[in-house]
C-alpha cells in the first residue's frame, strides 16, 4: 500500500548531501515507526488492502467497510467468553452454518477439530490447508501459568457455544434451553441476557468496556470519566459476581 518516500530512499543508500535532508528523512522515519505501533493506522492500512481487493473482483469502486473499526476493552474473563462466544456463532447468526463444526474460519471449528484431531477448513475447499494458527489454550486458570490464562476450560466453552448455537436458531428464537452451562452461573453470567447479546439484540452491544459493571466504574475512574457507556448492559448481563 505505501512505498517509501525518496528523500527516505536516498538517507538509507547515504546519498543525503545536506543537514535538512538528513533532518527531514529522520523524521519520516520517526514517523513511519510510530505508525508501525498504532492500531487505528494498521486497521487503515488492512482495511484498505481489502476493500481494494473486493472492488477489484466485484468490478466497483467507492466505500467498501461500514465503518473504521471498533476498539474494546475486555474487562474480566466473563466478558472474554461474551465476545468470543458472539464472534464464534456469527456463521449461526447468519445462517450460512448450522453447527459450530461447520462454522468456516472461526476458532471454534479450529477447537473443535483439534480436540477431535483433525484438520479445521471448509469442508468444499480447494486450497491447500494452511497450518492452524495458534490459539490460546483454554484451561482453568489456577491450572495454567500463563499471566494472560482465559480462565475456563475447553471443555465447558464447547458446550456453552453449542448451547448457545442451539438457542440462537430460527426455530429456537427466544426459547432458554435448559439445562444451563454450568460456565454460565460460575462467572454470573445472566442465560438470558447472554443470548439476546450474542444474538445482535442489545442496545449497547460495542461499549467502550465490557465486563462487570463495578469493573468497568473502575476503568473510568482510572481513565478520569464520570460517564461511560455499558453499565445497564453489564448490570443486566452480569448480576453477580464470578465464582
Amino acid at each position: 500500500l505505501f512505498s517509501l518516500p525518496v528523500l527516505v530512499e536516498r538517507y538509507r543508500k547515504g546519498l543525503t548531501t545536506t543537514p535538512a535532508e538528513v533532518k527531514e528523512a529522520q523524521h519520516t522515519i520517526a514517523l513511519w515507526r510510530e505508525r508501525l505501533a498504532d492500531l487505528s493506522w494498521y486497521m487503515r492500512g488492512l482495511n484498505e488492502h481489502l476493500a481494494r481487493r473486493a472492488n477489484e473482483e466485484d468490478g466497483c469502486k467507492g466505500r467498501f467497510w461500514e465503518g473504521r473499526y471498533r476498539s474494546q476493552a475486555l474487562l474480566d474473563a466473563a466478558a472474554v467468553l461474551t465476545c468470543m462466544s458472539y464472534v464464534d456463532l456469527n456463521p449461526i447468526r447468519a445462517g450460512i452454518a448450522k453447527t459450530p463444526e461447520d462454522s468456516a474460519f472461526t476458532s471454534i471449528q479450529q477447537r473443535i477439530a483439534q480436540a477431535a484431531g483433525r484438520a479445521a477448513h471448509p469442508p468444499t475447499t480447494t486450497q491447500p490447508v494452511k497450518p492452524p494458527v495458534r490459539l490460546m489454550r483454554l484451561s482453568a486458570r489456577r491450572q495454567d501459568p500463563h499471566p494472560n490464562a482465559i480462565g475456563f476450560a475447553l471443555r465447558d466453552y464447547l458446550e456453552l457455544v453449542d448451547w448457545a448455537g442451539r438457542a440462537i436458531r430460527d426455530d429456537k428464537r427466544g426459547y432458554i434451553p435448559e439445562q444451563t452451562p454450568p460456565i454460565l452461573t460460575r462467572l454470573g453470567i445472566a442465560p438470558a441476557a447472554y443470548l439476546n447479546h450474542i444474538n445482535g439484540h442489545s442496545v449497547y452491544r460495542f461499549p467502550r468496556f465490557l465486563g462487570h459493571a463495578q469493573r468497568i466504574k473502575a476503568a473510568a475512574a482510572r481513565l478520569g470519566q464520570r460517564f461511560v457507556k455499558g453499565i445497564r448492559l453489564a448490570e443486566a448481563l452480569y448480576p453477580r459476581p464470578s465464582v
